[in-house]
């Protein structure tokens, strides 16, 4: 399968980075990685999460954010909205899209919202209606398809089923998440593969950890099979509070590093996303993720890209 011309990366940072960070981060530094982002040439950027404070305390003030940031057009603005509460905040607020989530392992299911898959499904169905009724795009996210801290090995079937009943109740694109960041190159190609049958391949994307550091590898894995949507953070930011050990999501650098040097168009400016994500990281008080950035000097000097 040839590779694809262009890519579209979804920026994550804002919310699946910053969720799993240490130290609190206040609304206008949120802003001010939003619009930096915006700035960078990013077509959507997830840019916070409707969830309750008390689970999830760096996402509180997500729609003080929405209503301050600099909204350019032709950007989408996505959130996370796991229930119906959580979308008319959402709503209220002027979210683009907003997104749910839903586990390929019945174990993890049950330890993060605690609650089966078949029920966690069940509780979208309000969600997908009033979206559709709102005129609002919906995106769904699998997590722990290529692996579960509590399960070992998730069957490729198992998250095509997930992602299937997804598709099936309206979500227009469904990213399959590798939570634990354990899966390796031949294992992505299988999981797409199988998943493709029940969900058509450009309604499909990846979000990949680096926990074993396989998550480039498994990028370029999934552009053979033809995926050309990609979750990535700035800095490499995040992980995830419910997978212990689990480390960032792959560095938004390093996935464009890796396409530009293919000659694949993202429309993103890279040496910009080397200076937000410095900047970030700075103020976290946490080390840069991404090892392109590391290698340029964290943006000090920066070579030129293609």
């Amino acid at each position: 399968m040839a590779l694809p011309h262009a890519v579209r990366l979804i920026e994550v940072g804002p919310r699946d980075g910053l969720q799993n960070e240490a130290r609190p981060i206040d609304v206008a530094a949120k802003v001010q990685l939003v619009d930096e982002l915006t700035a960078c040439g990013f077509s959507y950027i997830e840019a916070g999460s409707f969830v309750s404070p008390k689970w999830v305390p760096q996402m509180a003030g997500s729609g003080e954010v929405f209503a301050r940031i600099t909204r350019r057009a032709g950007v989408t603005y996505g959130a996370l909205t796991p229930n119906l509460q959580g979308f008319e905040a959402a709503l209220a607020a002027g979210v683009s899209e907003v997104a749910v989530f839903a586990a390929a392992s019945e174990a993890f299911s049950r330890r993060n919202i605690n609650c089966s898959i078949s029920d966690s499904l069940a509780r979208f169905a309000p969600v997908m209606g009033a979206a559709q009724a709102a005129g609002i795009p919906v995106r769904g996210y699998v997590s722990c398809v290529l692996g579960c801290p509590y399960e070992g090995a998730i069957a490729p079937a198992q998250v095509a089923a997930v992602a299937g009943e997804l598709h099936a109740m309206g979500c227009r694109e469904v990213s399959l998440g590798d939570t634990i960041g354990t899966g390796t190159p031949g294992a992505t190609r299988t999981l797409f593969d199988t998943v493709a049958a029940v969900v058509p391949r450009a309604q499909l994307a990846g979000h990949f950890h680096d926990t074993y550091g396989q998550a480039l590898a498994n990028v370029y894995a999934a552009l053979l099979e033809g995926i050309s949507v990609f979750d990535s953070s700035v800095a490499g930011l995040g992980g995830c509070p419910y997978a212990k050990g689990a480390s960032g999501n792959v560095a938004t650098e390093d996935v464009l590093y890796l396409l530009h040097g293919m000659g694949i168009h993202t429309g993103i400016d890279l040496d910009a996303v080397i200076a937000v994500g410095q900047r970030i990281s700075q103020q976290l008080g946490r080390a840069n993720g991404s090892r392109v950035a590391r290698a340029r000097g964290c943006g000090d000097s920066v070579l030129p890209q293609g």
